[in-house]
């Protein structure tokens, strides 16, 4: 708004300066014009307004000796053209001036004019009234005019000239930085008082993560802000009633399947057949999985466990040995020490949720943990089939599942990597997979430093 408020006002001075610059331009070019003219006609007219023009520069007659063209109206006029060669000419004024001639009746021939410096030495200033020496000294140059009249000689006169525009232009320079600074600082003000509620609701907005306790933005600055501010604190905390009666909800869900599971298990005991009771009993344990990571799932935007200081050398190290108890192949190489910020049991989950991905469908699993300046990646690499890479986006969303390399027989409902990826990105990470070109898949956790 204050760039906006800036760059029109420059344009409205930029309009004025022209306008004013003309308007300085036409002044001057009659001010300069006028009196010539019309000194000229009264010289011309005859002997009886031969002695009634008085001197365009000076009061006083000089002495004859020491008369220039340029000391006042001759009674007479000069029989040449009294302007030297090599002077800077004045078309527009030579112009104006036989117009106005010309229309006043008096035969015009050459108008000459010429602009030349001034010295400080001139002996005219000591002829001069005091008033008319200064203004001469101040232009530091003169207007020279020569006008022909035919057949009776030259009429010459001298004004004092300034070509340089930057008096004209300092002053409006000046005035623009005080339209500026009246303009601007009511105007940078506003947007200030503007723009810092607007910031603080930003990042309250951005910050905002359903189960973290944080007060109410105060509501400040104009009515429309406050408003806002007011409405957004009216959406937390409905959002956050909303969650917390989910999150109600899901633990009665729970309980309340889990008490048939349990009393499933106890039945499949009077089961006979071996094979039958076995079978069963995976189902149910199947079935009891699939609702911890459905009520897991669901309940990762309000997580009860605090962040701590965790190293993840030991982290994926304890995930490495949970599947390894179970049997499996995993390989992980002895890394130094490095510590982060995050949840540890959450994030032991989703470690744990890939590397049984990669021994479920590759038969094995390497675990590699590697960092640089900005990010810590932990990679899960397999041999297995890999994923098509059409499909690797599809993978990550809820109950997935790849047929063909992902098949029933593995078990799971397809919430493995979906659930990981919600743990990781909770902690402000991110997860890709990658098919390695020596075959199997690559799953990289990527987590900020």
């Amino acid at each position: 708004m204050a760039v906006l408020v800036a760059v029109a006002l420059f344009i409205a001075q930029a309009i004025n300066f022209g306008l004013r610059l003309r308007d300085r331009q036409a002044f001057r070019l009659e001010q300069t014009v006028g009196p010539v003219a019309a000194r000229i006609v009264d010289a011309a007219q005859g002997p009886r307004n031969r002695h009634a023009g008085q001197p365009l520069e000076i009061v006083s007659a000089p002495p004859v000796g020491d008369e220039t063209p340029w000391d006042r109206f001759r009674s007479r006029p000069w029989p040449s053209d009294p302007i030297e060669a090599g002077l800077r000419r004045r078309p527009d004024i030579e112009e104006a001036l036989r117009a106005r001639l010309v229309e006043a009746g008096i035969p015009v021939g050459h108008v000459i004019t010429g602009v030349r410096p001034l010295r400080s030495d001139d002996t005219r200033f000591a002829r001069m009234s005091r008033v008319k020496a200064q203004r001469y000294r101040f232009a530091r140059q003169e207007l020279l005019i020569a006008v022909e009249q035919p057949k009776v000689g030259w009429w010459a006169a001298s004004v004092p000239w300034q070509d340089s525009e930057w008096p004209f232009l300092s002053r409006l320079i000046g005035q623009t930085l005080v339209l500026y600074v009246i303009v601007l600082l009511p105007v940078l003000l506003a947007t200030r008082r503007i723009a810092q509620p607007l910031r603080s609701l930003a990042k309250a907005a951005q910050r905002f993560h359903p189960g973290e306790a944080d007060g109410p933005i105060t509501e400040s600055g104009p009515h429309d802000v406050r408003t806002l501010i007011m409405a957004f604190n009216e959406l937390r905390t409905r959002v956050t009633a909303m969650l917390e009666e989910k999150d109600r909800m899901l633990g009665a869900i729970g309980h309340d399947l889990r008490t048939p599971l349990a009393a499933l298990r106890v039945r499949i005991e009077s089961v006979d057949d071996d094979d039958d009771r076995a079978r069963m009993a995976d189902t149910i344990d199947e079935m009891n999985r699939t609702l911890d990571d459905i009520l897991s799932l669901a309940r990762l935007g309000r997580p009860s466990e605090q962040a701590t200081e965790v190293d993840l050398a030991a982290l994926v190290d304890a995930g490495v040995e949970d599947v390894r108890a179970l049997g499996k192949p995993v390989e992980f190489p002895a890394v130094e020490r490095r510590t982060r910020q995050l949840r540890p049991s959450l994030m032991r989950r989703a470690i744990r949720n890939l590397i049984e991905n990669a021994v479920k469908y590759g038969g094995g699993a390497e675990v590699l943990l590697r960092s640089d300046a900005k990010t810590v990646e932990i990679v899960v690499c397999d041999d297995g089939p890999g994923i098509p890479p059409d499909r690797i986006a599809e993978v990550f969303e809820a109950f997935t599942r790849l047929e063909g390399s992902r098949n029933k027989e593995t078990g799971g409902i397809g919430l493995g990597l979906a659930l990981a990826r919600a743990i990781v990105r909770e902690a402000r990470g991110d997860i890709r997979l990658e098919n390695r070109p020596e075959g199997g898949l690559a799953a990289t956790i990527t987590l900020p430093r």
